[in-house]
């Protein structure tokens, strides 16, 4: 029997762009990731011009991405990469436990915060939720970026290209406060492969890439109060 290339296509592994103004740093996360088979290194780049002109061509799942470069800083960068391809997520490696920088980085688009400082354990783990489209912000941080967020927007900008379902906008709630998929599963007793694929639903709808930026993208429409409790 010919083997299914749909399967093959699935276990293929994410493609990763590794951003660092430091060798040594690139060097580091290279090696940390060398026996993750679900993941393979593609590129390069030392600062954010070059990280957005490697992606273009590159086309990453993943990007993983410092702060403070010269030439194009990763804030910048994230934003610029987001608009011009989509569907990677970004996920921040930084030396810097800044409340701003965190918050400016899920503004720009970021599906995560991460510092360097972490063990292998939290930069694998932290790797694999992102690609796997789970949490990987904390409920309390999330809660605080998202009134923040709230206290910044005016009026709702862009508009949905399908509407919510009753249960897709408890599952966005849900995401908004940081929950994972289990969590969620059990809040709503539902199964995990349900509140997946209803969190894959609220992404198309909401036009983003990841859940941190359907919760972001959310407040920006107001789907969600700006209040919450």
């Amino acid at each position: 029997m010919a083997p299914d290339s749909s399967a093959q296509a699935r276990r293929a592994p994410a493609r990763l762009l590794l951003v660092d103004d430091h060798e040594l740093a690139r060097a580091g996360l290279r090696a940390l990731l060398a026996d993750e088979r679900a993941v393979t290194v593609v590129g390069e780049a030392s600062n954010g011009r070059e990280a957005v002109e490697l992606a273009a061509h590159l086309r990453p799942d993943l990007v993983l991405m410092d702060i403070r470069m010269p030439d194009m800083d990763g804030l910048t960068a994230t934003r610029v990469l987001k608009e011009r391809c989509p569907t990677a997520a970004v996920l921040m490696v930084t030396t810097y436990s800044s409340p701003e920088y965190l918050f400016e980085a899920v503004k720009a688009g970021a599906a995560g915060y991460l510092l360097k400082q972490a063990d292998r354990a939290e930069i694998i783990g932290a790797i694999r939720k992102v690609l796997a489209g789970e949490a990987l912000l904390d409920p309390q941080l999330a809660t605080q970026l998202l009134r923040r967020l709230a206290g910044e927007t005016r009026a709702p900008s862009g508009h949905l290209i399908e509407p919510l379902t009753r249960r897709e906008l408890e599952v966005l709630r849900l995401v908004a406060d940081g929950q994972t998929n289990r969590e969620i599963a059990e809040r709503l007793t539902i199964s995990r492969g349900t509140v997946k694929a209803h969190v894959e639903r609220i992404i198309a709808k909401l036009g983003v890439s990841d859940r941190t930026q359907a919760a972001v993208r959310a407040i920006e429409l107001q789907i969600l109060p700006a209040e919450r409790t």
